[in-house]
């Protein structure tokens, strides 16, 4: 009886479009995978430098694993902060500009220390509406310690000024994606900071998508931006989209990370990733900063596919990333042209809400420097015929 109401429930998601499951790939993550017994060409990943399966990343994970074994054995502040942990805060710091780095498991986590943890009782949040849940899931628990959250319309600055000078708090949070993950698009972070300093506020921005892609060297979203490693900013990065190995990291002022280690509960309470992935994640860095022939080609891909896609009945949104979002509308139309290009050899996913809005399902076609032409003409070429 007690499980009557998961059936009832499950049974109308699926009514709705709305099920999901697992792939699963028998072949390391690339450009062609061995998926459910079939190969695919796959613009389902976030590989965007096309590294998680690069020979000198996994080399150096073998060779961590074989000289720091297989796990920390321990939270970072009990035992489990190893010495490959500490070298990589270290050069993540000096990559990206700021005085010190944390280090996570996930970007999750990472999302999930910093927000609550600065915002508390007396407080306010300002969010972007279409932030990452992991975003999401931060400021609902800064709203459960007390803080004062308020949502703004999608890079609506206006709507975010008007809230900024109408809060009384002391202690105010600007909290957005650098790039979107469903969208593409980037937050208008230079904007976003002149607030940030007009109302003495904390910029916290999440560059999942731009880290290792954007910028100089693929430093990230305020390297492409040319704004400074400033106090008032933290800054979030993902460790396993474009660096290809898994993880996130949180940059900021010595007080700031200071701060994080003392009171972030996510950090604090969660043990410490295996060390052999911080060695992997230092080859990858190396990797990052030296592929601007990576980065010239995934920008030629995604230049080849929105020229290709132009005219088509569904609608490109204009995105200048990796990440292509085409509007289908209905779920079960996203569904469906999905599948029809499954049936073409063709893996790129059918995004649905919640994750996003209601009637704007769409094809997420996401982009790899490790694509050829013949690739992205094989997906245009597609997408025509079935239009």
């Amino acid at each position: 009886m007690f499980e009557q109401h998961l059936k009832r429930e499950l049974k109308e998601i699926s009514a709705a479009g709305l099920k999901r499951r697992r792939r699963v790939l028998e072949s390391p993550c690339a450009r062609i995978v061995a998926v459910d017994g079939r190969e695919m060409l796959n613009f389902a990943s976030n590989d965007y430098l096309g590294l998680a399966n690069h020979a000198g990343i996994a080399d150096a994970l073998a060779a961590g694993a074989q000289r720091w074994g297989a796990g920390s054995g321990a939270a970072h502040l009990v035992s489990g902060h190893l010495a490959p942990h500490e070298a990589l805060e270290k050069e993540i710091a000096e990559f990206t500009g700021f005085a010190r780095a944390l280090t996570f498991s996930t970007g999750y986590l990472a999302n999930l220390s910093v927000t609550p943890t600065l915002a508390g009782r007396g407080a306010a949040v300002f969010a972007d509406k279409l932030n990452h849940a992991s975003l999401i899931d931060a400021m609902q628990l800064a709203k459960a310690n007390g803080a004062d959250v308020q949502r703004y319309p999608h890079n609506d600055l206006a709507a975010l000024e008007r809230q900024l000078a109408a809060s009384p708090a002391q202690r105010k949070l600007i909290v957005s994606d650098a790039v979107f993950s469903m969208d593409g698009d980037l937050a208008p972070l230079p904007a976003l900071f002149a607030l940030a300093e007009r109302f003495d506020a904390w910029l916290i921005i999440d560059d999942a998508h731009g880290f290792g892609v954007l910028g100089a060297q693929g430093r990230g979203c305020l390297a492409h931006f040319n704004l400074p490693a400033a106090p008032r900013i933290l800054l979030m990065g993902t460790l396993g989209k474009a660096a290809g190995v898994g993880g996130a990291f949180v940059a900021g002022s010595e007080l700031a990370i200071d701060y994080l280690l003392n009171k972030g509960r996510s950090y604090i309470f969660t043990t410490a990733a295996p060390p052999a992935i911080a060695c992997a994640l230092q080859q990858s860095l190396q990797v990052i900063r030296d592929g601007d022939a990576l980065r010239r080609q995934l920008f030629a891909n995604i230049a080849r596919l929105r020229d290709g896609l132009a005219g088509l009945p569904w609608t490109l949104l204009a995105s200048p990333t990796a990440i292509q979002p085409l509007i289908v509308g209905a779920n079960q139309a996203a569904l469906d042209l999905a599948k029809a290009l499954w049936e073409r050899g063709l893996w790129v996913p059918a995004i649905r809400p919640p994750t996003v809005p209601k009637d704007t399902a769409r094809l997420r076609i996401s982009l790899s420097a490790a694509h050829t032409a013949d690739d992205i003409d094989q997906l245009i070429t597609a997408l025509k015929e079935l239009a």
